[in-house]
Formats: C-alpha cells, sequence, structure tokens
C-alpha cells in the first residue's frame, strides 16, 4: 500500500513543528547551557588535578606520579607505562584511577559548594521583606487600627 503523499507531507510538517517546540522549551536550552558549561569545567578540574594538586601528593610519596603507576598482568617488567602500552602489554593503570577518582572527589566538592552558595543566596533572598509604598504603609496602619 502506497501512502497518500498529502498525509507523508502533513505528517512531516507536524514532526518538524512538534521538534521545534522540543528544542525552544526553556529546560532543553537550560541543559544544552549545562552540559557545555560542565564540559568546561571539567577541563578546568582535569587541570587543576593533573597539573596543581597531583605533583605535590606525588613528592610527598617520594617523586612517585600517579599517571606511571601500573600493573603488568603477564609478570614482565616494564619501566613505564609508555613501555608497556607500546609492547602492547596487558596492564591495570591503577594511577590513571587513583587521578580520576581525585578529579570526581574536587568537582563533587566544587559542586556543593556552589550549591550551598546558591541556597544560602536564595534564603537571604526570600528573608528579605520588601519595603512597602506610602499606600501600603497606611493601609498597614488602617489595618492596625482597626484590629484594636
Amino acid at each position: 500500500m502506497i501512502p497518500d503523499p498529502k498525509s507523508v507531507v502533513n505528517s512531516s510538517a507536524n514532526v518538524l513543528k512538534e521538534f521545534k517546540d522540543f528544542i525552544s522549551r526553556g529546560n532543553v536550552v537550560d541543559l544544552a547551557i549545562g552540559l557545555i558549561m560542565g564540559a568546561a569545567f571539567g577541563k578546568i578540574v582535569t587541570a587543576l588535578v593533573s597539573d596543581i594538586i597531583m605533583p605535590p601528593i606525588g613528592l610527598l610519596l617520594k617523586g612517585i606520579d600517579f599517571k606511571d603507576l601500573f600493573i603488568s598482568l603477564d609478570g614482565k617488567h616494564y619501566a613505564t607505562i609508555v613501555a608497556a602500552r607500546e609492547k602492547a602489554a596487558p596492564i591495570i593503570a591503577y594511577g590513571s584511577f587513583v587521578n580520576i577518582v581525585m578529579e570526581f572527589v574536587i568537582i563533587s566538592a566544587c559542586v556543593f559548594i556552589l550549591v550551598k552558595a546558591i541556597n544560602t543566596l536564595r534564603r537571604t533572598e526570600a528573608a528579605k521583606v520588601p519595603a512597602l509604598n506610602k499606600t501600603e504603609e497606611l493601609l498597614t496602619e488602617i489595618r492596625d487600627s482597626l484590629k484594636k
């Protein structure tokens, strides 16, 4: 059975309209902005962990660079992780895992601090009572007088 060309065109137009409505919702745009900002923030945290936090920790641990920590599963000794990978040796690169866990902890702490700061700002804004204008002041005085 061959579909009616008019119904195909109408169906396509409806799908495009639904897609346009979906994309133009504020939530989708907010999500896209959040993903873009998250990716950029991730790069900053990666640089912070690998270039600023991990070197002093490695120095405290007698010059160990976490990126170079690995276990060779074939029983052979390799000088570096790069040498093991060049030989296609099966390895467990647990040093990379340690770096990623550190990044996760730092990102989690940053997000916690950010959410806590936003919540504090919201609470202080909600606690502020807006100043009454002249009309509202008069109405308040009248109400209070009537209560007496």
